[in-house]
């Protein structure tokens, strides 16, 4: 499904979000603007501006300026949450004055080895806002892109020092391989400091469109895997589906040389949170009911749950049995929006 909302209420939802910052209570990912996306993608835009009334206390303000990120001093920017204004800014001018698809391939292969940043949140809203643009190009949309990607240059976090273990032929496999943290403790910054192993998984692949072919696939696999193991962490374990989801939906944004480096690096990501949430033991799930996507849609708008309804969101594009039931699975562990 793609972003269709001939209403406008996903538009004026954008523009009503960009006086916002893009966290909040120190470093909490505003997820407002992926879930109205989501939202307008699947049909629901008339439900989002009730969606944002009750999300709306956790909308602050437009962080302040610092310095003007500009092709001289961008490195030095880069990473630094004090500059999340600067960046937004900087993205702004360059949509405005460039194709954005321009952008996006100048940027992303900067931008992908901080895949991690933020818990993944500043991926999955590029992702988000590239579903809008392809299907409407117009200046919300393209200042919601600025955002993301600001969002994503400020909070930009690499990962090294991980040791390659053997993995397994199909992605399912190996995120069973995966081996979680020995000593889970702490928040995101403090796991994924201490994952250090992680198995090899489509190294080899440099074809664009095998590429393509198994993010599809890893996508699928961490999709059907939350019905079992989402009760890890029933909001942290979405992000290794969701997350590479939003990869695989730039992928036509961008030039087919960088499709096998983001598959690699999705992969990563979906991999460590995996290690760094993973229950101790799968559990056996059975929806209470065979659900229609329509229906899966309409729970997850009454739960109201940000990550319930991104979550959704990518399991609808999946589109199987076990991913809607994997949907299904989220809104029963997850704690209800109020």
């Amino acid at each position: 499904m793609t972003t269709n909302d001939t209403s406008g209420r996903l538009d004026e939802a954008f523009e009503r979000l960009h006086a916002s910052g893009p966290e909040f209570r120190g470093w909490l990912s505003n997820h407002a603007p992926m879930v109205v996306e989501s939202l307008a993608a699947h049909g629901q835009a008339g439900a989002v501006h009730r969606w944002l009334d009750l999300y709306s206390d956790r909308l602050e303000e437009f962080p302040s300026r610092v310095e003007p990120v500009t092709d001289a001093n961008w490195r030095a920017a880069l990473g630094d949450p004090r500059r999340a204004a600067d960046w937004v800014d900087h993205f702004t001018r360059a949509v405005t004055d460039r194709p954005w698809r321009s952008v996006l391939a100048e940027w992303w292969p900067r931008l992908l080895p901080g895949l991690y940043a933020a818990a993944t949140h500043p991926v999955i809203r590029v992702g988000h806002a590239v579903r809008a643009l392809e299907a409407e190009e117009n200046a919300p949309r393209l200042t919601e892109l600025a955002h993301a990607l600001g969002y994503w240059a400020a909070r930009h976090l690499p990962v090294s020092g991980i040791t390659a273990l053997p993995g397994a032929p199909s992605a399912a496999l190996s995120l069973d391989a995966v081996p979680p943290l020995e000593a889970a403790e702490g928040g995101y910054l403090d796991r994924l400091a201490a994952v250090r192993d992680l198995p090899v998984w489509a190294a080899d692949v440099t074809d664009p469109d095998t590429a393509r072919a198994r993010l599809t696939e890893l996508v699928r696999a961490a999709t059907h895997r939350y019905a079992t193991h989402g009760h890890g962490d029933e909001t942290m374990l979405v992000h290794a589906a969701t997350a590479p989801n939003a990869v695989l939906r730039t992928l036509d944004a961008l030039p087919r040389e960088l499709w096998a480096p983001s598959l690699h690096a999705a992969w990563t990501a979906s991999a460590a949170i995996t290690a760094m949430y993973a229950p101790a033991e799968p559990a056996d799930y059975t929806p209470p009911a065979r659900l229609t996507a329509e229906e899966v849609v309409e729970r997850a708008l009454a739960h109201g749950d940000e990550h319930v309804i991104k979550f959704t969101d990518t399991a609808l594009d999946v589109g199987d049995e076990q991913a809607l039931a994997a949907a299904q699975r989220s809104v029963e562990l997850s704690e209800p929006l109020v």
